[in-house]
């Protein structure tokens, strides 16, 4: 893997310290600061028959694993965990003695307690849900092992003032483009983590964000650039002062 930005040179991710030194969160959090992470296709697609997995490269996948062994918390939409058949975190984070939770986003409470989000991982997750959920089903992920959390609105203010108050201040989104979108338009994303595939995907698939009309463009600085194999990994952040 080649470094293009901020000086050309080649990165020894073979030595995991590497690549995390490059995606390394700002020390001293008291706050959730979120960085959301996509994989696109060069002409815009975040799907390949309805999943982001055939968009993927080796690069990508380390990259990914690297965000979640850095996260306090991986927050997903409940669309996007059904459609990637989401498990949940099994490798521990780094400096940490268990993986980070998956904290699913559902207003209805719609997660399968069968799935293999509670199935298939070491540590329960966490289903951000509202008060007005079927009560069926909100004990029926309880008893599934899940850490069921009604509250009175899913507004990106709530959810992170609730993964605040668990003290999950590293936040890694992982979708869908809704969830994208409601935290744009929220003034909410501190970084964007975009690789760029090197397919055509064409279809009719949509883009990595899909929020209300009138959102304020928020300036982005491009922090750096990795290359392999014709996949781009660009990290970007808030514009200094902004």
């Amino acid at each position: 893997m080649d470094r293009l930005l901020p000086v050309p040179a080649a990165l020894d991710d073979a030595a995991a310290d590497a690549l995390a030194a490059q995606y390394a969160y700002p020390a001293g959090l008291t706050a959730p600061y979120v960085r959301v992470n996509f994989v696109s296709s060069v002409d815009g697609a975040v799907t390949v028959d309805g999943r982001s997995g055939g968009l993927g490269s080796a690069a990508d996948r380390r990259v990914f694993g690297v965000l979640r062994e850095l996260c306090d918390v991986v927050l997903v939409g409940a669309g996007t965990a059904r459609a990637e058949d989401y498990r949940g975190a099994r490798k521990p984070g780094r400096g940490r003695d268990t993986p980070p939770p998956i904290a699913v986003v559902t207003g209805s409470a719609g997660v399968n307690p069968k799935s293999r989000l509670l199935t298939d991982t070491a540590v329960p997750p966490i289903v951000l849900t509202l008060r007005t959920a079927p009560a069926t089903r909100l004990e029926a992920l309880a008893d599934a092992g899940a850490e069921v959390v009604p509250l009175d609105r899913l507004t990106p203010d709530a959810l992170l003032a609730e993964l605040g108050r668990r003290g999950l201040y590293r936040v890694l989104c992982e979708g869908g483009p809704t969830l994208h979108g409601q935290l744009h338009a929220a003034d909410a994303v501190d970084e964007l983590c975009l690789t760029l595939s090197p397919l055509l995907a064409g279809g009719d698939s949509g883009r990595i964000a899909h929020g209300p009309a009138g959102a304020t463009p928020r300036p982005m600085t491009l922090v750096h650039a990795l290359h392999e194999d014709g996949t781009l990994l660009l990290r970007y952040a808030r514009a200094a002062g902004r």
